[in-house]
């Protein structure tokens, strides 16, 4: 991979994620179905690994739904979102999605309007904002003031205005309360609570539920690599209280992005220059937030490993540094523009490769891509039979 410009690319280990997935699905419970989320990386590369072995996709819009279907037209589909237009719903239909989450009484009425329209019959799940949520989740869907799903105390008359409309079919209830919570005890007792919840709205509605929605918001510790969410001992928990609610018999449905690509993903940035201002170190990379903006919009340090380059081609001294802290900053002309803050490096140089981990999942799919309209990374692939990296 020798080129004459500074390298910068996202590298993505496809044995690595096809091997993680599998571990996930061999370990669920028969009950259980695990969704991939493509929010956080829709990447057709990645799709078209992943399907094959996950039980279907999620998705939040009709272009994704598009996506997944370029790649699979029979494959299920949940389709979430807060703000589900007339041309989406339609779409969804068109593409056959198998549930769809409704997020409050006007879309409920609109989907019933255009499967009205149509002449057929949707099936549905209601999307529930918890009056409560997982506490130390990095980001809360539910159990605070957001505009996802319908308040808890709600759902009684949803679920009345849903029996009354003819052309959808209420078949269960959607939960995805938060992101990145990286507590299994706490997230098994979330889906308790699902249980529990819907239960009871299914014993008091009289209502035939076939599925039980838990959403995803399993998520990866960036601050403590060693320490990532305990899977086997989540699906411990879980089987402890699918047999607690084994009179239910319903399908659990996982809907995952963050935990199965994140680990997957690698992003490369060439140090162009290291500094000193103001008695601190900044070391300068091609690439930067517009890249990968998840440091950023957390305001956190993001892992990385310095891959040494021993060729320097210019006869002039190179910038370095030994034994010292070193902010890493992107290339934009922002003071925002900052990967990680104050890291101990035993030695860095210009020309050195930093390798951040962990970004298959919400690094390059949510960054501002054109901003100060600077070269994209190269995306690179490794496959299990050739072991070489293709573009």
């Amino acid at each position: 991979m020798e080129q004459e410009k500074p390298f910068c690319a996202y590298l993505y280990d496809l044995p690595k994620l096809r091997n993680h997935v599998n571990q996930l699905i061999t370990s669920l419970p028969s009950v259980s179905r695990l969704f991939y989320a493509i929010k956080a990386n829709s990447d057709e590369t990645l799709l078209r690994a992943l399907a094959p072995i996950v039980h279907g996709f999620e998705v939040a819009s009709l272009g994704e739904i598009e996506k997944v279907r370029a790649i699979d037209k029979h494959i299920p589909i949940l389709f979430g979102g807060p703000g589900k237009t007339q041309e989406e719903i339609e779409g969804a239909i068109t593409h056959k999605v198998t549930l769809l989450n409704v997020e409050s009484l006007h879309e409920l009425q609109l989907v019933n309007y255009v499967a009205s329209q149509k002449g057929i019959n949707v099936d549905i799940l209601l999307r529930v904002n918890l009056r409560s949520s997982v506490p130390n989740a990095r980001l809360k869907m539910a159990g605070v003031p957001t505009q996802f799903g319908i308040d808890e105390i709600h759902i009684p008359n949803a679920i009345e205005s849903a029996k009354s409309l003819s052309n959808i079919t209420l078949c269960g209830f959607h939960f995805h309360a938060m992101s990145n919570n990286i507590d299994a005890k706490a997230h098994a007792e979330f889906v308790d609570r699902c249980f529990d919840l819907s239960k009871m709205w299914g014993e008091t509605f009289e209502l035939d539920i076939s599925y039980l929605n838990v959403g995803g918001g399993i998520g990866i510790n960036y601050l403590d690599l060693e320490n990532q969410f305990d899977w086997m001992d989540f699906m411990e928990r879980l089987n402890t209280v699918l047999a607690k609610h084994k009179d239910a018999n319903w399908k659990v449905l996982f809907e995952c992005g963050r935990y199965i690509t994140s680990s997957c993903g690698y992003y490369a940035a060439e140090v162009l220059d290291i500094k000193q201002n103001h008695g601190e170190y900044f070391c300068v990379v091609r690439g930067g937030s517009h890249h990968l903006r998840l440091p950023a919009a957390w305001k956190q340090s993001h892992p990385f490993t310095i891959i040494p380059i021993e060729k320097w081609p210019y006869p002039f001294k190179r910038p370095e540094i030994k034994e010292a802290v070193v902010t890493v900053a992107g290339e934009l002309c922002t003071p925002n523009d900052i990967l990680a803050r104050d890291i101990d490096v035993p030695r860095l140089s210009a020309g050195d490769i930093l390798l951040f981990s962990y970004v298959g999942a919400y690094g390059w799919a949510i960054s501002h891509h054109d901003f100060l309209s600077h070269p994209h990374p190269d995306h690179y692939y490794i496959e299990a039979m050739t072991r070489k990296w293709i573009t």
